[in-house]
């Protein structure tokens, strides 16, 4: 059991529902005599100017939990940081779905009293590293947790390209694009594309082509080991654009190389006792609803 002295909190900043969580949380962990730390940009939306602001990279460093209060994409942000310190992230959904921040505002005090007493399930989550070359010259690399994405900018245009796993040629493919993701993006960008989903604890990246313009182009599961390489091979006069969970964007040209490989360090998420995967893809993605007798 892993004894969490030091926390710290991030959220994201334009929300007024997530300073409320952030400030309820820090009085109720302060009253556990623990030392918390409220991320920088975090710190500067409440109304409680806390002594213990620090970057989020800090916070990788000194912490021994980081609680994430929002939505999935401020986990992801928090989470493509704070794996390379094998920080664990606890997860307080203010958002939407919420398939990674899954403890509801109104039991945040009762569900991390049980973390903070040892009753916790914890999950290991890999990322994607992305390194885009032009002429054997890194000109833009990321990392993320859900997916890697090939796609034009602005208008839809049909675009051009071929995918090599662990340098075998696969094929040479005419579509909107390529999404690449990994069990934990399974269920975001590339579910709306067509793909599987891909339970977390699998060690397997999935491949979705965007709107391909053959009918025999399907989804490809690849195992996590793979070395995944695009070469942009014609826009069609659109500008093209790697993004890396819907952030870092770089434009590419024909002739760029995509190289795309599993993260060597590892998320580390936290879950309450009781967390079901596929009870939270019941509750978010509507499985047997209308069922009920």
């Amino acid at each position: 059991m892993t004894q969490f002295n030091r926390v710290g909190l991030v959220g994201r900043p334009d929300s007024d529902k997530v300073v409320e969580t952030l400030e309820r949380l820090m009085v109720f962990l302060e009253s556990r005599g623990l030392e918390v730390h409220l991320e920088t940009e975090t710190a500067r939306a409440c109304s409680i100017r806390h002594h213990g602001s620090i970057s989020l990279e800090e916070i990788g460093r000194q912490c021994d939990l980081a609680i994430v209060v929002g939505g999935d994409g401020s986990l992801l942000g928090a989470g493509r940081m704070l794996c390379r310190f094998n920080t664990p992230i606890l997860g307080v959904n203010r958002g939407r779905l919420g398939f990674l921040t899954d403890i509801n505002p109104d039991e945040v005090e009762h569900r991390i009293d049980e973390v903070l007493n040892g009753q916790y399930e914890v999950e290991r989550r890999f990322l994607l590293d992305t390194e885009v070359r032009r002429d054997d010259v890194v000109i833009g690399s990321a990392c993320s947790l859900n997916d890697v994405v090939l796609h034009p900018a602005a208008a839809v245009r049909m675009i051009e390209f071929e995918l090599y796993i662990d340098r075998q040629f696969v094929y040479r493919q005419r579509s909107d694009g390529l999404i690449v993701a990994t069990p934990t993006g399974s269920t975001a960008y590339a579910l709306s594309g067509g793909g599987p989903i891909l339970h977390p604890r699998l060690e397997a990246i999935v491949l979705v082509p965007m709107f391909p313009h053959t009918l025999s182009s399907r989804p490809i599961v690849v195992d996590a080991a793979s070395d995944i390489l695009l070469e942009v091979v014609d826009s069609h006069d659109a500008e093209l654009q790697v993004s890396c969970d819907g952030q870092m964007k770089v434009v590419v040209q024909p002739g760029d190389l995509i190289s795309i490989r599993r993260k060597p360090e590892h998320l580390k998420l936290l879950h309450p006792p009781g967390y079901s995967y596929f009870e939270a893809c019941r509750s978010k993605l509507g499985w047997s609803s209308g069922l009920a007798g």
